[in-house]
């Protein structure tokens, strides 16, 4: 589905109007069109299923109002849920994955017209039962995470108060987190069959085929019909940076690409550290951190430093931004890389979402590639690989793992070089990596350095250029030792035992160009 330019001229139909009238909204994509009206079709089915049946209409009626809505981040997908929930004639339940995006959802429609309550755990009887009181008065949304659901007690109140629509957001996390450490994700399909509403919609930016059927057999048994717009976010371009010192690599990256900014990385310790480093070397107030653990006041001050930064950089785990909508974020840079290519397109999408050109920067470094080799070819978990390591279009293979179309490509690195030598243009090339220049100063000097020579002259190097980037040195010697041994793991180089025993040369086992 191609995305279409919005008209100005308000539509006089139902739906665009409740759209206007509560949001201020002129005008709805295609897609959004599309999922409210099966989500309206499929209400008025089960409310009139005894005259559809009459027309022969109701064999189709497990799957009637089961949908897995595949969207773009930033495309308007609450929308989705909130116009209905105006216009059915009971509450809708949406289910989301974070207390922090609960949080800002709840702000988001009480700016509106629309009445939420939002049941979390920690919450106090009387809490619980004011909530209860607004449902009976009329609040239209109910918004809760899968923990919170797993009280027989509140899903027995919640039977009782007429829920017509069920919308699980971020529903890959189904699928990516329920059999590791989000275990009530995979109780959702019991919570549907007790509330049992006659319409339920599974929303999510992105997913493979294989977790589109994992999502559908948790949720739905197995059936389910899927919605899904263009996979294609056309203005985020994909880049590869290879890097074996990755944090000094996001340091460069930090002055040298547009701000905001945010650094993803693997593990809490690490955006603390990316934080701390950027401070550092650039001033107070430089960069934050974001991630599971802070407690609840940080994350919203963080949340809010962001949300109003024009130039700050923040270091997450994929914790930060599942749905928090700051629409200027101009560069997504990944100090390591997702676990899927979904997750990947998912994080990268945080940028951009004004619709401006955003960059998407992965660092791949050789212990990457040796890490990701475990992985079957056409796998989930090696599409990562594959992206980093093309020589075609990177934009195409994450495409391709999740079973899109042919497209073209609206913007990589590798694509953006060949369009401009096709031009007659010469493409401008990035300095060679830390591993890169590594390996040529031994390649061209065999047998003369040892590893504690090397990295001495490596030190120097990589400093050299920082100064004339930033002014500033910041490598260390345990940099150029890491970058060393990334070289030594991955088979690139290797210590000559013999006649110039402790001196280092390309590995004969494995003596081929590197990136």
């Amino acid at each position: 589905m191609e995305i279409e330019e919005p008209v100005e001229e308000i539509s006089d139909d139902f739906v665009t109007q409740t759209a206007w009238k509560n949001f201020g909204i002129k005008y709805l994509y295609p897609w959004q069109r599309l999922v409210v009206a099966n989500i309206l079709e499929a209400y008025d089915y089960h409310k009139n299923i005894a005259d559809y049946e009459d027309i022969g209409e109701a064999d189709d009626s497990f799957c009637k109002g089961r949908q897995i809505v595949l969207l773009p981040t930033g495309a308007g997908k609450s929308l989705c849920f909130q116009i209905p929930a105006l216009l059915l004639d009971g509450p809708s339940l949406i289910i989301y994955p974070l207390l922090a995006l609960m949080s800002d959802q709840q702000r988001r429609m009480e700016e509106g017209s629309l009445r939420s309550v939002t049941f979390r755990g920690g919450q106090t009887d009387e809490e619980r039962e004011e909530n209860f009181r607004k449902i009976r008065e009329g609040a239209q949304i109910i918004l809760a995470n899968p923990e919170v659901l797993q009280s027989e007690t509140l899903l027995n109140q919640l039977k009782d108060v007429g829920i017509k629509h069920i919308a699980i957001d971020e529903a890959h996390c189904v699928s990516e987190w329920g059999d590791s450490f989000r275990p009530a994700y995979l109780g959702l399909g019991k919570v549907i069959k007790e509330i049992n509403p006659p319409v339920i919609t599974a929303f999510t930016a992105t997913a493979s085929p294989e977790v589109l059927s994992r999502v559908a057999e948790i949720l739905f048994e197995g059936q389910a019909h899927v919605v899904r717009s263009e996979s294609d976010r056309k203005n985020i371009i994909y880049y590869v940076r290879y890097a074996a010192a990755k944090k000094k690599e996001a340091l460069l990256l930090s002055r040298t690409e547009q701000r905001p900014m945010i650094i993803f990385c693997g593990t809490r310790n690490k955006t603390e550290d990316m934080a701390r480093e950027l401070n550092m070397c650039f001033g107070p107030g430089t960069a934050r951190f974001y991630h599971a653990g802070l407690e609840k006041a940080e994350k919203d001050e963080t949340e809010k430093w962001f949300y109003d930064s024009t130039d700050g950089v923040l270091c997450a785990t994929c914790a930060y931004g599942m749905g928090v909508d700051k629409k200027n974020i101009k560069t997504v840079v990944h100090l390591e890389a997702s676990a899927t290519a979904e997750a990947y397109i998912q994080e990268a999408g945080r940028g951009g979402r004004d619709g401006s050109i955003a960059k998407a920067i992965l660092l791949w470094s050789p212990e990457d590639s040796l890490n990701y080799s475990v992985y079957k070819k056409g796998s989930r978990e090696a599409a990562l690989r594959e992206f980093a390591e093309t020589d075609t279009c990177r934009r195409q293979v994450l495409l391709d793992a999740l079973g899109a179309e042919q497209a073209v490509c609206s913007g990589c690195d590798l694509c953006d070089a060949r369009r401009k030598e096709a031009e007659g243009k010469k493409p401008q090339k990035s300095a060679p990596s830390d591993w890169q220049q590594a390996y040529e100063i031994i390649r061209k000097a065999r047998n003369y350095y040892s590893e504690d020579d090397i990295e001495a002259e490596l030190f120097e190097r990589m400093n050299e250029r920082t100064r004339q980037l930033l002014g500033l040195n910041i490598w260390t010697h345990k940099d150029t030792v890491e970058v060393v041994k990334q070289l030594k793991d991955s088979g690139r180089i290797e210590l000559d035992n013999f006649l110039w025993k402790g001196r280092l040369r390309i590995s004969k086992r494995k003596n081929k160009e590197i990136r």
